[in-house]
């Protein structure tokens, strides 16, 4: 591994597509991966001592819905073994007693739930599956009860944004220690749905205003992490921390990505590891190497001061917006796209529209 390059904090391992709910706002890609397409559990045993030794501190085991891979105790003990800390990303729908406890005997430390509001009817129209609230609130209380760390995670979007205080006020009485505010974003299935769930420019405001003073208030009591819609923004992010820089996803068929909508991008083609250890694809991997950095950077991104700030934005949104996966992220106000981008973010906002678009389960 060269000096300048680290290696990644976390590994993404996305163990399954399979999940019983259909949220209309899923980031997987429109074409999930079958069961009979998944990685082995030897395979993933490997990798996790691969990702280990190659320097990562942290797996968080998602999907879909992990807890329906029926060996998901047996990577959380490979993981633990190996010296990684163990999160598990769920709806929480398939989490019950009987699932969590041999989880928590093999070594998980953290659980994240995802809420889709705090308005059982409501959630369950985004999440398309009926009953899903109750049993995520079963969920959390028995991630709690076992002693384990606890993220909750709220799903924000036009038809809730004005429930944000009660969603912060829920995610407390659940004993969370930390609370993630999230908006929408729009790869996937969200990508799909977007001129039915992008928020005005009112409602963000008001949801930000909403956090901003709950953090001030519960300051050094709860950690509240604000996820903002790109589009409204004037500054993009840095997608993962940068292209191949921080994070490493392994999808349900083994392939190796930078990020969870990599695969829409044409002309990479990226390594699995069913073929390349974890450590050549990170070193090695064209894929990994195309947006890597600051060389591909064509203006204004080559010479801008934010540079190895943000790296550019989002190369998936670059190109479900400007067409090219290399042009400026068009949520940058130096992009020549970002007036453009304004308009559809007003546009679409301001529609009127609430059919949805619900994701299929993979067979």
């Amino acid at each position: 591994m060269s000096a300048s390059l680290q290696p990644p904090l976390a590994l993404l391992a996305e163990v399954t597509h399979r999940c019983p709910m259909r949220c209309v706002y899923c980031s997987n890609p429109l074409v999930l991966e079958p069961r009979s397409a998944e990685l082995d559990t030897a395979t993933w045993c490997r990798v996790l001592d691969e990702a280990a030794a190659l320097g990562c501190l942290h797996v968080h085991f998602s999907g879909g819905e992990p807890t329906a891979r029926g060996d998901l105790p047996k990577l959380v003990a490979q993981a633990s073994a190996a010296g990684l800390y163990v999160n598990l990303i769920t709806s929480g729908v398939m989490l019950d007693a009987g699932t969590l406890a041999p989880l928590v005997a093999a070594g998980l430390e953290h659980v994240q739930i995802s809420f889709q509001d705090i308005e059982p009817i409501a959630g369950e129209w985004i999440g398309g599956l009926k009953g899903a609230h109750a049993r995520k609130l079963s969920a959390a209380a028995l991630v709690a009860d076992a002693g384990l760390a606890l993220t909750v995670n709220f799903v924000v979007h036009r038809h809730n944004a004005s429930r944000v205080a009660e969603m912060i006020e829920l995610g407390r009485s659940m004993r969370a220690g930390r609370i993630e505010v999230a908006h929408v974003q729009y790869y996937g299935w969200g990508l799909r749905n977007r001129a039915s769930l992008l928020p005005t420019r009112e409602q963000l405001d008001r949801v930000t205003a909403v956090v901003e003073a709950a953090r001030e208030r519960l300051r050094g009591c709860l950690v509240i992490d604000y996820v903002i819609p790109d589009y409204w923004a004037r500054l993009p992010k840095a997608c993962m921390g940068g292209w191949g820089r921080r994070f490493i996803l392994i999808d349900p068929a083994g392939r190796a990505l930078p990020c969870h909508a990599a695969t829409t991008i044409p002309g990479l083609s990226f390594d699995s590891v069913r073929d390349r250890s974890l450590s050549e694809i990170w070193t090695q991997s064209p894929a990994f190497q195309r947006f890597r950095g600051t060389a591909w950077m064509s203006e204004p991104c080559a010479s801008c001061e934010r540079r190895e700030i943000d790296w550019g934005g989002c190369r998936c949104q670059a190109l479900a917006l400007a067409g090219d996966a290399a042009a400026t992220d068009p949520v940058c106000w130096k992009s020549p796209r970002h007036d453009a981008l304004a308009g559809l973010a007003a546009s679409e906002s301001s529609m009127q529209q609430a059919s949805l678009v619900y994701r299929g389960s993979p067979a």
